[in-house]
């Protein structure tokens, strides 16, 4: 009954992605949402999955090597990192990523971030990782990132992405319509490095405040609802050296 349901909204909302060049001769940044221990790693916190998850594993693993790309190449890196104050809650969420615990760390796979020069790590509040990079003076950590490195394109990838992904890419394009983001020109979504996760709907009717979140379905319409915003959608990622004249 899901894999029809996916059918039918995927035949009534396609989504078309698209192969993006990446040009070598223009900044382009990469920002990682959330890929920390209390979203993706097995039995590490109240929304950490229960289990082997093939969707979560796979968006570890394409941002690993998008990672290492553009450390490769000295491009601009910021990871942010869901860190929460106990007496701050989020609903309808329960407690989790709760700041100083191992929660809030990034995955095993990409802690070596921590250690590259070119890489800022922000620690966030919120849902929305513009929101939570703004500090108290009312200057903005991401904001000054981008202008400072001079960014035309940004390429997202993380989780969730019908959540933290999609609240800070619909806050940036519109921050950028704005104009208070130049010179960026271009949102990408790598959506093969983009997770959401999953509940049931028999899972959620036996979990008190718990609503229910089918996997396959929430990450298409979080993506979908993504371009409906004016990003880019993208499916492969390659970059391109520019032709010399």
């Amino acid at each position: 009954m899901v894999f029809q349901t996916i059918d039918i909204l995927r035949n009534e909302i396609p989504l078309e992605q698209e192969s993006v060049n990446l040009p070598e001769d223009a900044v382009t940044g990469l920002v990682l949402v959330d890929i920390i221990n209390g979203f993706c790693t097995v039995g590490a916190g109240n929304l950490a999955p229960r289990e082997p998850n093939r969707q979560i594993s796979g968006m570890i693993s394409e941002s690993e090597g998008i990672a290492r790309l553009f450390c490769n190449k000295k491009w601009p890196v910021m990871a942010f990192l869901d860190s929460h104050h106990p007496n701050k809650p989020e609903d309808p969420y329960p407690p989790h990523c709760i700041a100083g615990t191992d929660e809030s760390n990034l995955v095993p796979a990409l802690r070596w971030l921590e250690n590259e020069s070119n890489v800022t790590i922000r620690r966030k509040d919120c849902f929305d990782g513009f929101l939570g990079s703004i500090e108290a003076d009312g200057s903005n950590v991401f904001v000054d990132w981008v202008t400072k490195n001079q960014i035309k394109t940004l390429l997202v990838v993380g989780i969730c992405t019908d959540i933290c992904v999609l609240d800070f890419v619909c806050s940036t394009l519109s921050a950028r319509n704005l104009g208070l983001l130049k010179p960026l020109k271009d949102v990408v979504v790598y959506s093969r490095a983009c997770a959401t996760f999953d509940v049931s709907l028999q899972v959620a009717r036996n979990t008190k405040g718990a609503l229910a979140h089918p996997q396959e379905f929430m990450h298409h319409v979080g993506l979908y609802m993504a371009k409906e915003r004016g990003a880019k959608i993208a499916n492969s990622v390659s970059f391109i050296t520019a032709e010399k004249p």
